[in-house]
């Protein structure tokens, strides 16, 4: 890559910070999901929240939000992607290089924002493993 070029974008990434995919528009409990997660990135400022509807261990359904650059944007917008219809486990093994390789790579210096849309799922996933377990109790 020639000097200056490290902040070129794929059209996939554009395509998902344009068009991001699964994003949650206004009030958050006209959603009804069975667990959130969320997080935030000191690097760069970067907050997400995730949220998930869950139906025989799969991901039913996946919405998100953010506060955050256009590479978190994008990530998120492909991680939501990759991870419906999975179930929970399968949606942990979402790496950070999955999502990079789906959007046709980042810059390198915004890879880290590819972390922290899986974080975000991370938590949510958690969070429903927890209610899930204290509802049997």
């Amino acid at each position: 890559m020639e000097e200056g070029q490290d902040w070129i974008y794929t059209d996939t990434v554009k395509e998902h910070f344009l068009n991001p995919r699964n994003f949650l528009m206004g009030d958050e409990s006209k959603f009804k999901c069975d667990a959130t997660g969320i997080v935030g990135n000191p690097i760069c400022g970067d907050q997400m929240k995730m949220f998930i509807k869950v139906k025989d261990g799969r991901i039913e359904d996946i919405r998100w939000k953010t506060y955050g650059c256009a590479s978190a944007i994008a990530s998120t917008s492909a991680l939501s992607e990759l991870a419906k219809g999975k179930t929970l486990d399968e949606a942990l093994e979402i790496s950070a290089e999955d999502i990079d390789n789906y959007l046709g790579k980042l810059p390198k210096h915004k890879f880290h924002c590819s972390v922290l849309g899986h974080d975000a799922l991370k938590d949510a996933i958690k969070n429903y493993k927890e209610q899930s377990a204290s509802n049997t109790e």
